[in-house]
């Protein structure tokens, strides 16, 4: 099973990665000509792995308050696993608490491994996914769901979106 995944994952991510490449909204290479980016050095290569690491989450079950691939996420615990993992930085295991670390940034400034967030529960903050680049997060749904990537503009998320958040290590 985990074989599937990480061949999946490593599939659904060659091409995106390419084009986001040549994409000024998506993924920026690292440059010392690019001031504009507010991450330092070494975050983009971090930010990449994040992704590539949690893509290989997709498919893994739902399950409320769950914080590993053995038993299943929910939304918090699949951000908070795949961080620690990669980076060595634990988060709290709340999406709202997430929502309070790191620095605001404009959904127009959107790049891979910033923290997105979602109105799902009638209260700010109650959702939290990873953006993957090219208007596309992935995120631990609900109770019956799986690990997936969704697309921020369907009407369900936009309606929803809370902000967006980059979490400096």
């Amino acid at each position: 099973m985990i074989w599937t995944r990480l061949f999946l994952a490593c599939w659904l991510a060659a091409v995106p990665f390419q084009s986001l490449a040549d994409n000024a909204s998506g993924w920026q290479h690292a440059t010392a000509a690019s001031p504009a980016d507010s991450r330092p050095e070494g975050y983009l290569s971090h930010a990449r792995e994040i992704v590539m690491y949690a893509m290989g989450f997709l498919g893994v079950n739902y399950r409320f308050g769950g914080n590993s691939p053995d038993t299943g996420f929910d939304c918090s615990g699949l951000v908070r696993y795949v961080f620690s993992q990669v980076v060595g930085l634990v988060l709290p295991h709340d999406a709202r608490e997430m929502s309070r670390m790191g620095e605001r940034i404009a959904a127009d400034e959107l790049q891979p491994g910033d923290l997105v967030f979602y109105n799902t529960l009638r209260r700010p903050f109650s959702h939290v996914g990873i953006y993957l680049g090219d208007q596309r997060f992935i995120h631990a749904p609900a109770r019956g769901g799986e690990v997936e990537i969704v697309n921020m503009n369907d009407r369900y998320w936009r309606n929803r979106f809370n902000g967006v958040r980059r979490v400096n290590f």
